[in-house]
């Protein structure tokens, strides 16, 4: 059996009902699921493609990138299945999960980065 017989790939209907439940930020558009992150400046925007990068090879489920100064777009399809599948859906989440972890906010004893200096900002975080 090969491998793209194996991976289930799920409906229009079914993925945007998926990404609203899971992945809210996400979108289904030309067959892919995309996200946009914004960033404060290009050295964030290297930060997102670097960690994304990382990720994806960790995984071995590699995204479509573009960016710009002050953006990333992700844009994920598992090319084996033509279409989308769990890796997909399981990939977003942990992209979305390190991407937009904000330490300060789970009272540890990691604080994050200073609020309202903008020589350290880096994400945009959606309210």
């Amino acid at each position: 059996m090969s491998e793209a017989a194996k991976e289930k790939t799920y409906s229009e209907s079914e993925i945007k009902a998926r990404l609203e439940r899971e992945l809210p930020h996400w979108r289904l558009e030309g067959g892919w699921i995309r996200r946009t992150y914004k960033t404060a400046s290009w050295k964030g925007t290297l930060m997102v493609i670097n960690a994304v990068g990382h990720l994806a090879e960790a995984a071995w489920h590699h995204p479509d990138l573009t960016a710009s100064y002050a953006w990333v777009e992700v844009r994920l399809q598992t090319h084996t299945a033509k279409g989308i599948t769990d890796k997909d859906f399981e990939l977003a989440k942990k992209i979305e999960d390190v991407i937009l972890w904000q330490p300060g906010k789970e009272g540890g004893a990691l604080e994050g980065t200073p609020v309202g200096d903008q020589r350290f900002a880096y994400v945009k975080h959606e309210a």
